[in-house]
């Protein structure tokens, strides 16, 4: 975890390299690089990439090329519009956001932002691991406009705002918790719009249901694809079909589920007193070694390691 970054730069050049830095590789052009000016701002919280950014007109670009230079790993980017407006455009949707708006896209698939006069945004670029929705759900939603000043957006973009302007504030594991409760509250919301997506469709509202079960009995070490087709009145066979149609498993979901959230514990401060198998323990994992291996294999740090991030 490392202090905010601050960028600031009147030369194109140099702006349009720190951007593929920053974030991941993009192109970067603007009609006036002559009279440009633009800054960055960066808080690395372990895992999740806080950032503020203005500058002047320019677009960006994640090409099909650019996607396959990169790694395995794939993420989210949450913006939020502070000043200005910008158009953001993924999956044949457009979303022009205005101050106060949000909207989700996804690193993995082409996207274009574009902006035709000075700007401020802020944008928290984390794995896609972190967010409690299947990504293939939140497909349905990227280039989609939550404006600021309705609904679950309306509380959650102050909050935003307030990080972005308080960000050299947000440094270890104080910032951390922050970043995370951030991506919490835009789960909640993003879950809300996907929830009326799918009164539209049983099967759909079925897998939500399903996996709100899950995350609410994570702790209990019992639970398995029996348990949980029990619980909703279906055979185990319609469970796995299920989460194989999603590219997964149910056993692999409710792992993954209990690692990130063994991991998040593991760097809170509020529980920096808490024995690493106790929390092991309470998210379901009973086998102490076992739990150091899948962690490690997972997230390349032994438990005790990320432990040491606090100090």
């Amino acid at each position: 975890m490392t202090a905010p970054t601050p960028f600031e730069t009147r030369e194109f050049s140099e702006f349009r390299s720190a951007v593929s830095e920053s974030f991941v590789p993009l192109q970067v052009r603007s009609d006036n690089p002559g009279r440009f000016g633009g800054r960055i701002r960066i808080a690395q919280l372990d895992d999740v990439h806080v950032s503020e950014v203005s500058a002047r007109e320019h677009w960006v670009e994640r090409t099909p090329e650019l996607i396959s230079r990169g790694g395995d790993q794939r993420y989210f980017k949450l913006s939020l519009q502070i000043a200005g407006s910008g158009l953001l455009i993924q999956d044949n949707r457009e979303a022009l956001l205005h101050p106060g708006d949000i909207a989700v896209y996804d690193t993995g698939r082409p996207y274009s932002l574009v902006f035709e006069d000075d700007f401020r945004m802020m944008v928290v670029m984390f794995p896609q691991t972190l967010l409690d929705l299947p990504a293939d759900s939140v497909g349905e939603i990227t280039a989609v406009r939550f404006p600021g000043g309705e609904g679950l957006a309306g509380m959650i973009a102050p909050f935003l705002e307030q990080m972005a302007n308080g960000i050299e504030k947000l440094a270890g594991p104080t910032g951390t918790r922050l970043a995370h409760n951030a991506i919490d509250l835009v789960t909640t919301m993003f879950a809300s719009e996907l929830g009326a997506l799918s009164r539209q469709g049983g099967h759909r509202a079925l897998t939500g249901r399903i996996r709100a079960y899950i995350e609410e009995n994570l702790g209990d070490p019992r639970l398995d694809p029996a348990r949980i087709a029990a619980a909703h009145y279906i055979s185990t066979r319609h469970l796995h079909g299920i989460f194989r149609e999603e590219g997964t498993t149910v056993s692999t979901w409710v792992r993954t589920r209990r690692l990130e959230h063994c991991r998040r514990d593991l760097i809170d401060p509020l529980l920096a007193d808490r024995p690493i198998g106790s929390i092991a323990a309470r998210w379901g994992f009973i086998d102490a070694a076992h739990f150091s291996r899948l962690f490690k294999a997972t997230f390349g740090r032994s438990p005790s390691e990320v432990r040491a991030t606090l100090g």
